[in-house]
């Protein structure tokens, strides 16, 4: 069955200038909590990384949403920290998620944080549908 699997990634925006262990490839990739590079590798992480599933994409796009506004007051850009910014950004989430496809948001915090939400999509993923469930995995 289609669905959407959740991630989030908040820390070092300088964790992301180091692309090792942000690919498959790398030995501290599965362990690593930073966002991959390409967004289908979130599913080989461990399943203990989703934080929700949904086959509903208006339930995936709110959770997108509350992930998104849980950190707006520290977002670096004032554009982005517009309820109206946040608004247009879940409702392309919801969009995109109701097409099958992956949907991605990224900001800039103060304090050089980074924060990362995902919707990523499963069963199988459009783009790398060799990549199996990460909730099939024993």
């Amino acid at each position: 069955m289609h669905h959407h699997h959740g991630y989030t990634w908040l820390g070092s925006g300088h964790d992301l200038l180091k692309d090792g262990p942000r690919r498959p490839i790398h030995p501290e990739f599965k362990a690593s909590k930073v966002v991959p590079l390409e967004l289908a590798h979130w599913l080989l992480k461990p399943p203990t990384f989703v934080q929700g599933t949904w086959t509903e994409p208006t339930q995936a796009a709110t959770w997108f949403g509350e992930r998104a506004r849980e950190h707006a007051h520290s977002f670096a850009s004032v554009h982005d920290r517009a309820p109206e910014t946040l608004s247009v950004k879940v409702q392309g989430a919801a969009k995109a998620v109701a097409g099958g496809e992956d949907a991605a948001g990224g900001w800039y915090l103060t304090g050089q944080r980074f924060l990362s939400v995902c919707l990523i999509a499963c069963g199988p993923h459009r783009l790398r549908p060799e990549i199996g469930c990460p909730q099939q995995r024993t």
